[in-house]
């Protein structure tokens, strides 16, 4: 039996609420800390002891950074660094072209610019070169340059790293590695095989963050000052989150204080981006993942792969303007094409079958730049690990995503160690390979049963987790500031959902593309506003517009409307359920 007898609501899920113990927690949570029982559900939800609550709720880096050398090559890496700085060597960024590898770059070209130093920056092209470092481009890297630092890339380039003859490069990534580590000077990665997991999940800028950090400890040593790297925590916060990093331990802190350095509007590329974007609130991690970020992956998804980095590193606001503009062109194109794709590989998906451990599909032109979008959407309805492969000629580049608990990144990499695959690799929850269409049904039919292995095959429709239980007249604008002290929510971090019992809805209407709009109340006191994207025309929209006064369960995440001035409380509602 589900949380309030919902075992099958109206889009088909089980609803799951805190257990017995959970609840006794956070009700012991709240009356020694004084703080609401909304919140001590959610903090035991997280894991958060009492004592703990008040760090928690106000977490800091100090408290929270780890400390760098225990990454190994850490220190090996900023000494070659400053060793750079002070012999006046060219520099060259050598990064992926996604906003983590955007965000890398920036972070060490604004760290080096207060040493007076413009390193060079390279993004290679996603369709002329692929992920990651190749041979030519690093090999003429190492013609004008005597240090190469890879970001957010470069752990599995052995050949490309080889080919850099007369320069170090040094590696700064989090992918996973592979049994041996490619000739570079040094290999930062919390996700090599020989490191302990602590960090594996810190993104890339996460881990160019913590060089710098100890590269700034180096020159404390040496009696001098390193710029000041709080500052920099904007493009940390934007990359954790739009990498899909889990929003834990360090992540949060770091993510939690980016976003306060963002509210200041001082970085030229942020400011242009938000403003095309309409932003015309505070930015959150919602902002971060689904707003700004997909607009700095445009560039390398369908338009000019270095813009993103050139946007975040500029600080000639006209520049940042005019990238801007380009780079929401670019998201508009993408949006459309991704649209025309996702058609074709849904009919694909369905035709084969969705109730394996691996949903995928795999088109001829189907553009590099979104498949890693559509295996998204393919995840998200299914609730399967899957990939997407688009076709060029003999080979297909392609993209998946994995289910909550399925680690796609190792199996990939297990499947191209086999030879099935051109190449392959990422880490738990993404993954990118390059497949020959010789080998695209074996390498499929292998890495589905290796998915089989760790239970991709008996996954049911997500269920809905909530926190609790609310009634209209507790959901106030206070409550939603309070339970915000918990957050930023995302990845690993879910955004608190409470359900609202036996409501009586007082009004609907269709607004937009299919969204629903509505209001609710327990038969008095207040209403509350609600909209349900996208439910208009389904099982959802046919649950709440049928008339006949029945009450239904509500389930939803609160959040505060702003509109001319005045501020509302708002579910954004996830499902329903009939109130029996």
């Amino acid at each position: 039996m589900g949380y309030l007898g919902v075992s099958t609501s109206a889009t088909g899920r089980r609803w799951i609420g805190p257990a017995a113990d959970a609840e006794r927690l956070a009700q012991a949570m709240a009356q020694a800390t004084g703080e609401p029982l909304a919140l001590c559900l959610l903090l035991v939800r997280q894991g958060v002891a009492t004592e703990d609550v008040p760090a928690y709720l106000a977490p800091t880096i100090r408290d929270t950074l780890p400390d760098p050398r225990s990454l190994r090559d850490m220190e090996p890496a900023a000494t070659r660094l400053i060793a750079a700085i002070e012999a006046r060597e060219p520099i060259a960024v050598f990064g992926d072209y996604d906003v983590d590898g955007g965000a890398s770059a920036a972070l060490l070209v604004n760290w080096l610019r207060a040493f007076d130093i413009t390193p060079t920056v390279y993004i290679p092209d996603r369709i002329d070169e692929g992920y990651g470092p190749n041979e030519p481009a690093m090999a003429g890297l190492a013609k004008n340059h005597r240090l190469i630092v890879c970001v957010d890339c470069g752990t599995l380039s052995h050949g490309p790293v080889a080919a850099a003859k007369g320069a170090d490069v040094v590696i700064v990534d989090h992918h996973l590695g592979g049994e041996t580590l490619p000739p570079a000077f040094a290999v930062v990665n919390p996700n090599r095989q020989d490191e302990d997991g602590a960090l594996a999940h810190l993104c890339a800028a996460g881990v160019v963050f913590l060089l710098l950090v100890e590269a700034n400890r180096q020159l404390r040593a040496k009696g001098r000052e390193g710029p000041q790297l709080l500052d920099l925590l904007d493009l940390v916060a934007l990359a954790t989150v739009a990498d899909v990093a889990p929003l834990t331990g360090v992540n949060r802190a770091l993510v939690r204080q980016g976003l306060a350095v963002m509210a200041r509007r001082e970085r030229a590329g942020l400011v242009a981006l938000a403003d095309v974007a309409r932003l015309d609130t505070a930015p959150s991690a919602y902002a971060l993942g689904f707003v700004l970020g997909p607009r700095v992956n445009a560039g390398g998804r369908v338009g000019r792969a270095d813009l993103g980095a050139r946007l975040l590193s500029t600080v000639d606001p006209h520049e940042a303007g005019s990238i801007a503009a380009r780079l929401d062109e670019f998201n508009s194109q993408r949006r459309e094409i991704e649209s025309g794709v996702l058609a074709e590989a849904l009919a694909q998906a369905e035709a084969r079958g969705t109730d394996g451990p691996l949903v995928w599909a795999a088109g001829e032109g189907w553009h590099p730049g979104v498949v890693g979008i559509v295996a998204a959407r393919l995840k998200e309805a299914t609730n399967r690990p899957a990939v997407v492969i688009g076709f060029d000629g003999d080979e297909g580049k392609g993209s998946g995503r994995s289910a909550t608990g399925i680690d796609l990144g190792t199996a990939v990499q297990r499947v191209a160690s086999e030879g099935l695959l051109v190449k392959g690799g990422g880490h738990r929850m993404a993954a990118g390979l390059t497949v020959t269409r010789a080998n695209l049904e074996p390498a499929m039919a292998r890495l589905g049963a290796l998915l089989a292995r760790q239970g991709a095959d008996v996954l049911g429709p997500a269920d809905l987790r909530l926190d609790g239980v609310l009634m209209p007249a507790a959901a106030t604008i206070g409550l939603i500031e309070t339970l915000e002290k918990a957050g930023p929510f995302g990845m690993g971090a879910p955004a608190p959902r409470f359900a609202f019992p036996a409501q009586q809805i007082a009004a609907t209407r269709v607004v937009g593309s299919g969204h629903l709009k509505l209001s609710f109340w327990e038969g008095a006191g207040p209403r509350i506003d609600a909209i349900a994207f996208g439910a208009a025309d389904g099982p959802l929209g046919a649950l709440l517009t049928r008339r006949g006064g029945g009450r239904v369960h509500l389930a939803g995440r609160l959040d505060i409307n702003s509109w001319n001035g005045r501020r509302s409380v708002q579910l954004m509602l996830d499902d329903a359920a009939e109130a029996l």
